[in-house]
């Protein structure tokens, strides 16, 4: 039953004054201490979403660097054209910008949308308490930091395209000549005795190192989700086992919970990811494609090749997940040690990353290496 004070600030004093070790007395509760238990079973939550989140943004930073990069080598000529009737490299900056920005805008409402709605299904009250938590108010500073981070995302991936776009001669951008690749004798070395599939995938590689850097990223940042994911499996059934009721903790069964949704965001965009990843990558090569299926490389051995390029830094990215989601795991856990999966589960996922990267390359990657060669070598030389 409740019991409403006078004074309610006095709560606590007044439940340890009347509480005592007597099993027919009553057992005083106060608002205060009711408050902060239900408060720690959204706390690790909370901070696992925020520890998302900013993987999360560092997918996103990952995948429009990709998208601009793309993009930026389709608008050397149209910079050119900027630059020839008299845009300042300020200017041309800008405008290259303002072609991220604006859907950083509309990306930015529709998140706070889907979070509104969303938020409710995420913050559940105990098995004691009763109703629903309901939709947040969208106040204003949670309009001007959701909009802030989008914008964030969107110059930290583009400023530096964009300058480097806009800092390009008009001579060199109005004539968009193809950029030499560069000649490494270590690599042309190292990739001489190895199959043909592999001895192009290496060379597409270390030709964007960058890029390929962004690839291992994507898939660390995803495999630590995972990785987290398993060992709270691992303590939830270490817990169902040493509990006499067979059930496990609830704030760990929560923390499952909102570690999965994480883990479900990061695998959809670490998709994307690979996706764009290959296209870009097609297109940057398929010129040297071409002149490799010239020579007698089929298009099988091309698009394995391209494949391989982007699961090469695919294997080295899971490999360094397994410890990144263990220290993931560590960041957020609610006390108690850390429960490793089984080894087995582990390499399960290292290779099941590898196996999923080379699936959705092999798409962009099979279309690339259709078009005729003739058709392509014509077009670069036109």
């Amino acid at each position: 039953m409740n019991l409403k004070l006078a004074d309610p600030a006095r709560a606590n004093a007044f439940a340890n004054a009347r509480n005592s070790n007597s099993m027919t007395a009553p057992f005083l509760n106060s608002w205060q201490e009711i408050s902060q238990q239900d408060g720690n079973l959204v706390k690790n939550e909370q901070l696992i979403m925020l520890v998302g989140s900013w993987l999360l943004g560092l997918l996103a930073v990952a995948s429009v660097a990709v998208l601009v990069g793309g993009r930026m080598a389709d608008q050397i000529r149209r910079v050119g054209l900027l630059k020839a009737v008299g845009s300042t490299p300020g200017l041309v900056a800008g405008v290259l910008l303002a072609e991220y920005l604006f859907p950083a805008l509309v990306a930015a409402a529709a998140g706070l949308a889907i979070g509104w709605l969303a938020a409710p299904l995420l913050t559940g009250p105990g098995a004691g308490l009763l109703g629903s938590a309901g939709a947040p108010p969208v106040t204003v500073s949670t309009v001007e930091v959701v909009v802030a981070v989008a914008l964030a995302v969107a110059v930290a991936a583009s400023l530096i395209p964009a300058i480097r776009a806009a800092r390009t001669s008009t001579v060199r951008a109005l004539a968009d000549s193809a950029r030499p690749p560069r000649r490494r004798a270590w690599l042309i070395a190292l990739s001489a005795r190895l199959p043909v599939p592999l001895l192009l995938g290496l060379r597409v590689a270390a030709r964007r190192p960058r890029r390929m850097m962004l690839s291992a990223l994507s898939i660390a940042v995803t495999v630590s989700g995972i990785v987290a994911v398993l060992i709270t499996h691992a303590r939830l059934d270490s817990s169902r086992l040493a509990a006499p009721s067979g059930l496990a903790d609830p704030r760990a069964v929560r923390e499952n919970e909102a570690l999965l949704v994480i883990t479900v965001m990061l695998i959809a965009l670490a998709a994307v990811n690979a996706i764009f990843i290959t296209r870009v990558t097609v297109q940057d090569s398929r010129h040297a494609s071409a002149v490799t299926r010239a020579l007698g490389a089929t298009p099988r051995q091309v698009t394995t090749g391209l494949s391989a390029a982007q699961v090469l830094p695919a294997l080295v990215g899971a490999l360094l997940g397994i410890p990144g989601g263990i220290g993931l795991f560590a960041s957020v856990k609610h006390g108690g040690n850390t429960t490793i999966p089984p080894l087995w589960w582990l390499v399960a996922v290292v290779l099941g990353a590898v196996v999923v990267v080379a699936g959705l390359t092999a798409i962009p990657a099979r279309i690339g290496a259709r078009r005729p060669v003739a058709e392509i070598l014509q077009s670069e030389t036109a």
